[in-house]
């Protein structure tokens, strides 16, 4: 039993699972190795003067790791409702979760399959996003949505930020008082 899985791993779902795991929660972080940032070259995000894509994604993955996140290479088939929570199907194994956090990018059909409410999408290319409310709540008890999915700008800097967001608002939850990281110098 995971407390969170985190379907994504390109910026914004390597940096929810940077904060869940971080948190101490246990955290899976599935990826099926498409993200579109894996083709883009970066020069306008905060804190880092360029990188290629592949090489951000790699770096993310590497942080959540860092503080415990589980990582597997797979492709999410389903999601549904379980007596512990929700149930996490891919091509290769099962999963329990308590929580879901939907990092898709620019694709929403997972979303759809599982009745998850989308609506169109409001940035240049985005057919489709993932409805959320402020919290990155889906209309589905313990699925959340973050990034480009969930209606931000694709903009790495931003979708990174929306994951944190997103994953300090599902620790808030689970710890049932408001969840603060702030790291101090040695």
């Amino acid at each position: 039993m995971f407390d969170v899985v985190i379907i994504g791993a390109g910026p914004t779902g390597a940096s929810a699972a940077l904060f869940t795991a971080k948190a101490g929660k246990k955290t899976l972080l599935v990826d099926n190795d498409k993200s579109v940032t894996k083709r883009a070259w970066i020069e306008n995000h905060y804190g880092i003067l360029e990188i290629s894509g592949p090489n951000l994604v790699e770096t993310g993955k590497k942080q959540a790791s860092k503080f415990g996140a589980e990582l597997v290479t797979a492709t999410v088939t389903n999601i549904s409702k379980s007596d512990s929570g929700l149930t996490v199907e891919t091509d290769q194994s099962t999963y329990e979760a308590k929580h879901v956090i939907v990092a898709t990018g620019m694709m929403a059909d997972l979303a759809e399959k599982v009745g998850v409410t989308t609506k169109p999408g409001t940035e240049p290319r985005i057919k489709t996003i993932i409805d959320v409310d402020a919290q990155g709540k889906t209309n589905i008890e313990g699925i959340w949505a973050a990034g480009t999915i969930a209606g931000v700008s694709m903009h790495t800097i931003i979708t990174a930020g929306d994951g944190a967001k997103v994953a300090i608002n599902v620790i808030s939850e689970m710890n049932g008082e408001r969840y603060v990281d702030h790291d101090v110098l040695k």
